[in-house]
């Protein structure tokens, strides 16, 4: 699914009322009724007091239809428009008539705090204040409104977007943001409802298709791509009858140290879970036993290092090689870092201590191979990329990191993000219970081993996020979150697989 701009969505707009041969007041009427029919099927007409606050724009003209609608339907609707200036949008002061013609009680025109109604815990509100356009904080009275709407602790429905919510650009203002129990989105959803710092303001939400333009939204290169369910089962190459294990390629995994053994597994599992035909793990010495008697499937070579890699020899020619789980950071690592980098002609994926050695050496950087991927958690990104102000300023210093090393960079989170130059793919798999140690460790074996098979890195990566993040989610029905380790995360990732193509959704809906 597509996620598209402020700008774009509405230049959709204009192109739908140009080409299809439609109003804008029709796309209106269009895009209320939708909002209207989800309401009413849930209500079945149970006579719950529904606050409606409308702006004086197309978002406030919206919530109007929702009004009508509901009050022809023998609803008890309370509607409020928040008067704010004099500049009204065309199509909202239509609808206002529209109201008016079909009910004596007219919408209370708010002009202060004076005006606020009270409204209970058990009522609806429905918010249609602010939509995509808006460019600025609200400000004045608006600001204590939308707070007053957030005290009420009342189930609060977002017409589009929560009013104070900006679809692609950083929050001037927290406190200015109406927290939404549900947003009926129009169309695509929002790059704001998947960033940590703004994410949190649209707990749940439902993409409404209101019919806008087809071949302007097929040809338009949108903001990011969103992966879900829908998306997911196209990734994936069948196997072929006749194939064998050379057919899935040799993943390599250097990894470990005295200690961090644990993290070498992890990974050598997942790979092999994921579909790697064969798998090495390349460890310190004190690692030898261990592998070995953990994976027994799993080929273990040693370094010359006793307790941490220190030179990283090896006369295999893997398909693709994991890097850097729990390995550490001494000088001699990085030197042996720097020696492999050089003289690999494998892919790469990249995590963790691997990273932390990258972020202190200049040098080391410059080597990274071309097309390698990078998994760094929220520390490790900072180290690499350097600070940033808001989530969008990470987003663009990814963009520059991504394109200056020619490298696939994931952006870890609720909604892990990957990025190969200036191309974002959102992920909707995952749950809070992988917030847990040695799921990172998982989720780059997952990656090299859908390398392994052949998949591309960039496709190995958003793949490889969604099935990690698949996996998880059937762990935590079983295990509940806060008992989700590591290793139950490999365990489940057969059945992330089956579940691709299975009629129930362990994803749930495209968000979280």
């Amino acid at each position: 699914m597509k996620i598209f701009s402020a700008e774009q969505l509405a230049e959709a707009d204009k192109v739908t009322t140009e080409k299809n041969d439609i109003s804008s007041l029709d796309l209106m009427e269009r895009a209320g009724t939708q909002i209207f029919n989800w309401l009413h099927q849930r209500m079945q007409g149970a006579q719950v007091p529904v606050h409606i606050f409308c702006g004086i724009g197309n978002n406030g003209g919206d919530g109007l239809v929702v009004g009508r609608k509901l009050k022809e339907q023998g609803y008890q609707v309370k509607m409020y428009v928040a008067n704010f200036t004099d500049k009204r949008s065309k199509c909202f002061l239509i609808n206002y008539d529209r109201y008016k013609e079909i009910s004596k009680d007219w919408p209370v025109l708010m002009t202060s705090e004076e005006d606020f109604p009270a409204i209970n815990p058990n009522d609806i509100v429905i918010d249609a204040i602010f939509g995509i356009g808006l460019n600025r904080a609200p400000e004045g009275w608006l600001k204590p409104l939308i707070q007053h709407i957030n005290k009420t602790n009342a189930f609060t429905l977002a017409i589009d977007i929560p009013s104070g919510l900006y679809a692609n650009q950083p929050l001037d203002d927290t406190e200015t943001v109406v927290h939404a129990n549900h947003t009926l989105t129009f169309q695509a959803p929002k790059l704001s409802f998947f960033l940590p710092e703004t994410g949190n303001f649209v707990r749940y939400f439902e993409v409404l298709d209101i019919g806008l333009d087809r071949q302007y939204l097929q040809e338009t290169e949108p903001l990011a791509q969103l992966i879900g369910r829908n998306e997911a089962p196209q990734f994936y190459k069948q196997r072929e009858k006749f194939s064998y294990k050379n057919s899935y390629g040799h993943s390599l995994i250097v990894a470990g140290s005295y200690g961090k053994i644990g993290a070498a597994i992890l990974s050598a599992k997942a790979a092999f879970r994921i579909g790697a035909g064969l798998v090495s793990v390349y460890v310190p010495k004190c690692g030898y036993e261990i592998v070995q008697t953990a994976l027994p499937e799993a080929m273990v070579e040693t370094d010359s290092g006793d307790e941490y890699i220190t030179n990283i020899s090896t006369e295999l020619e893997p398909t693709v090689i994991g890097v850097g789980m729990g390995m550490g950071t001494r000088d001699e690592t990085i030197s042996a870092l720097q020696e492999f980098f050089n003289a690999t002609k494998s892919p790469l994926v990249i995590d963790a201590d691997a990273l932390n050695c990258i972020a202190k050496s200049e040098t080391l950087q410059k080597a990274i191979p071309p097309k390698s991927i990078l998994t760094p958690h929220p520390g490790e990104l900072k180290r690499l990329v350097g600070e940033w102000k808001d989530d969008y300023d990470k987003l663009e210093k990814a963009k520059a990191f991504s394109k200056k090393h020619d490298v696939v960079v994931l952006i870890k989170g609720s909604h892990t993000i990957t990025v190969y130059g200036d191309k974002l793919y959102i992920n909707t798999t995952g749950n809070p219970g992988m917030a847990t140690a040695g799921s990172g460790d998982v989720l780059t074996g997952v990656i090299t081993g859908m390398v392994s098979q052949g998949y591309d890195p960039l496709l190995a990566a958003v793949f490889g996020v969604y099935l990690h993040g698949s996996a998880g989610n059937i762990a935590a029905q079983e295990n509940g979150f806060e008992a989700l380790m590591a290793g139950d995360i490999v365990e489940k990732i057969g059945q992330a697989y089956l579940d691709l193509f299975s009629k129930d959704d362990a994803d749930g809906k495209d968000q979280k």
